[in-house]
């Protein structure tokens, strides 16, 4: 017994001693070129259709006492209001949820997109993008346990654990972001998006007391995301992303085959198969699946880090995506000339 309590106090202090590492990283997908408002807002609005409604969900170190939880919903929509066929807007809104450890340290944040699409030749976009909103952290120190209560033989959950808190248990503040993204489209399988991003534009203040000023780092995206369409039945994907906030940084990149199982409309079917890598030493196998304009993709982080070498388990987390789209039928007259099929 106390050897299984020694080995989870140490697992606590590891745990501990990455994630002051990485705590000023915001949530991050494996599959970020399905979360494409959380890469870069100049994405917004661009796919094949006119609604695009996507969830998300990521759950790390749950073998662990101090798990990690994401979830994510995104819309977003095109818009032909400007005259002319050689431009259009996006606009999308992004609602995320991350939470992790103990204390049950949680950001929220609700945020609305926006981009402007220019059309500077049937296979050349330009795309700008801005992102503004608001976000809440916060923690429980219900859920914490103090060396004071602690009696000398038990823990004792109902002895003061002498420490106040006050009203310092949950901060707001202002998001803000802008993003470019260029998009070479030859065909509907044949494209390129390479684009960056800046988020925490304003570097927002994340203190927890008033007094304190803790500014939140900026958060720079590069990402690439290119397909290929090799035969009838195969496409090749290819993706990178590569972010740095503050003193820490992300290189992430990997492939994905999609093969066309069917291709008869109204009956549409693909599948997904690839693998990436993060420079963290994650590997992420990944699979998905789509029936016409439904998407379901799953991927899991194998984690070769110290801190699974320690447990000598190679476990990291699951990740999952589901994406719908809708296409409008317009009218003949209606008929815009747009290259992002």
């Amino acid at each position: 017994m106390k050897t299984n309590n020694f080995k989870k106090t140490w697992l606590g202090v590891i745990f501990f001693a990455l994630f002051l590492q990485i705590n000023a990283q915001d949530l991050h997908y494996s599959q970020f070129y399905n979360s494409p408002q959380n890469i870069n807002p100049a994405l917004t609005g661009v796919f094949n259709g006119d609604h695009r409604y996507m969830v998300s969900l990521r759950d790390q170190w749950r073998f662990v006492p101090v798990p990690w939880f994401t979830l994510s919903g995104a819309y977003d929509r095109k818009f032909y209001v400007l005259k002319g066929d050689h431009h259009f807007i996006g606009a999308g809104a992004s609602l995320n949820h991350d939470r992790q450890g103990d204390s049950k340290l949680n950001l929220t944040s609700l945020t609305v997109n926006g981009a402007y699409h220019r059309i500077l030749a049937p296979e050349h976009i330009v795309s700008a993008g801005l992102t503004i909103g608001l976000s809440s952290r916060g923690f429980n120190n219900q859920t914490l346990t103090w060396d004071k209560q602690w009696d000398g033989e038990i823990f004792n959950s109902t002895l003061p654990t002498g420490e106040s808190f006050g009203n310092f248990e949950r901060v707001s503040f202002l998001e803000t972001g802008l993003g470019l993204n260029y998009r070479y489209q030859k065909d509907s399988r044949t494209f390129v998006d390479i684009g960056g991003s800046v988020l925490h534009l304003l570097k927002p203040n994340v203190a927890f007391y008033g007094t304190d000023v803790s500014d939140l780092p900026r958060r720079f995206s590069l990402s690439a995301v290119g397909q290929i369409k090799v035969m009838d039945m195969l496409d090749i994907q290819l993706h990178g992303l590569y972010q740095i906030q503050g003193a820490y940084d992300e290189t992430l990149f990997g492939g994905l085959g999609k093969i066309y199982i069917n291709q008869q409309r109204g009956k549409e079917f693909q599948l997904h198969v690839g693998l990436g890598y993060r420079t963290a030493k994650s590997f992420i196998p990944t699979m998905a699946a789509q029936y016409n304009n439904i998407y379901v993709g799953f991927s899991y982080d194998v984690d070769t880090n110290n801190f699974n070498d320690i447990l000598n388990s190679n476990k990291g987390g699951p990740e999952i995506h589901v994406r719908y789209i809708i296409a409008n039928v317009k009218p003949l007259k209606e008929v815009k000339v747009c290259p992002i099929y």
